[in-house]
Parts: structure tokens; C-alpha cells; sequence
């Protein structure tokens, strides 16, 4: 796969910190492994490397967040992930990736600094108004579509999310359920595509057994964050998150 050592422990430690992020941090961080794996393979490669590992880590999450999701929200926001999964099925390979992830940055960065700066963050849910069905439809279906693309489908998700003020635990078990059933969706998908080949079968199965050990991280991290903190370092990770995005477009 064209991996050196270099390589090698830099894919090791975003799987760790994708890991850590998709259970503790409601996975704004975790779009971090396919861009830094396209350092030295191919995204399409490194989008077919990745995808076994997510639903890996997607098992272990909803083993221990089963019950806590709030499947209000999911009910509204899975449908439309599936409509972005096709969009971006379509789009693989025609679109230009820096394209569709610099403006993903921007929007991140922009929502991310917006609520830092003028908001209070809500950690209670109480008051939060009923969200719109076309906002709901529409950051589903962005979190499909570049989750497609790149695995980069927590900005989106998190947006969304963000505004409804849910509890820690509520909030992070959303987004397990969530990531869940796109993954899972985007599998056949992947395969019409032809991306899935032996040798990045076997580097998946190299990096699975990272998967325990990043969602334990997250989940001990989730305990010893209060919830304010918590949805401050969240908002503040979605707009690290949107700012490597926009390196990766720019360089």
C-alpha cells in the first residue's frame, strides 16, 4: 500500500484518536484518518481502509450506548443520510474532493466560532425549539454525502446536533446509532464502486485491533468531562475539525 514506518504510526494514531473521538467526543475529530492516510495512498484507498474499522468501532459503540440515543432526532436525520449517501455515490471520483471538503471547513469554522463566541451553550435540552424538518433533512444529508466522500461526517452531524442542547451521554450515543447505519449503508455502495481490494482488506484487519482501545479512551474521557466543558470542547473540536479540512482543500 505504499505505507512507510512514518505512515504506518501516523494511520495508528488517527484510527486511536478517531476511536476516542466517535465515543467520547460525539465524532467531531473523526475525519482525521483518511486525509492523513492520503499522505501516502490514494483516498480511494484510504476511504476503503477505513470503512471496515468505523463499522468496527460502530459495533463496539452501540454496545455500550444501546438505550441512550435519541431516536427522535435519528428518525429525521438517518433517511436523509441515505439520500446523501447516493448523492455522494454519484459524485465519487466526478467532484473535486478539495471542493467539497473546503467548504465543509468553512461552515464547520464559521458554526464553530459563532457559537463560541455569541452563544451560550445549552446542556440541559430544556427550551430548545423543535428543530426544522428541512434543517434536520438537510444536515443528514450532508453528513451522508461527505461521510461518502471522506469519512468526514461528523461536522455536519454536529452542527445539527449542537443546536438541540441534548445531554452528554444522549448527545454521544446519537451519534454512535447514527454513524452506525450510514456505515453500514455505505457498504454496498462501496462495493459497486470496486474500492474494496485484498491488500486494503488486510491493512484493515492490521489496524482493528486499535478499535477496543480508542473507543475505551473516549468513553473514560466522556466520564471526567462535566457536561459544559464537555460541549465547549466538542464546538471547539468541530472548528479544529473544519480548519484541517480547509488546509487539506488549500495545500
Amino acid at each position: 500500500m505504499g505505507l512507510d514506518l512514518a505512515g504506518w504510526i501516523v494511520t495508528a494514531i488517527a484510527i486511536l484518536l478517531t476511536g476516542i473521538s466517535k465515543s467520547g467526543l460525539g465524532g467531531a475529530l473523526g475525519g482525521l484518518a483518511v486525509p492523513f492516510m492520503a499522505m501516502w495512498i490514494s483516498p480511494r484507498d484510504a476511504v476503503a481502509v477505513v470503512l471496515p474499522i468505523l463499522i468496527a468501532m460502530d459495533f463496539v459503540g452501540i454496545r455500550a450506548w444501546r438505550g441512550k440515543a435519541a431516536w427522535s432526532e435519528l428518525r429525521m436525520l438517518i433517511p436523509a443520510a441515505l439520500l446523501g449517501i447516493g448523492l455522494g455515490t454519484l459524485a465519487f471520483g466526478v467532484m473535486p474532493d478539495r471542493v467539497v471538503v473546503g467548504v465543509l471547513g468553512a461552515i464547520s469554522v464559521a458554526f464553530a466560532a459563532h457559537r463560541l463566541l455569541f452563544r451560550r451553550v445549552s446542556v440541559s435540552g430544556e427550551g430548545s425549539p423543535a428543530p426544522s424538518p428541512a434543517w434536520a433533512w438537510l444536515c443528514g444529508a450532508g453528513a451522508g454525502f461527505t461521510s461518502t466522500l471522506a469519512h468526514a461526517g461528523g461536522p455536519p452531524l454536529l452542527i445539527y446536533l449542537l443546536g438541540r442542547g441534548l445531554p452528554r451521554e444522549r448527545f454521544v450515543a446519537t451519534t454512535v446509532f447514527f454513524f452506525a447505519a450510514i456505515n453500514l449503508a455505505k457498504l454496498p455502495f462501496y462495493l459497486g464502486l470496486g474500492l474494496f481490494r485484498t491488500d486494503t482488506l488486510l491493512m484493515s484487519a492490521v489496524l482493528l485491533p486499535l478499535v477496543p482501545l480508542g473507543v475505551w479512551l473516549g468513553m473514560h474521557l466522556l466520564k471526567r468531562i462535566p457536561e459544559r466543558p464537555f460541549y465547549l470542547f466538542s464546538t471547539a473540536a468541530l472548528g479544529l475539525s473544519g480548519i484541517k479540512l480547509l488546509w487539506d482543500a488549500l495545500v
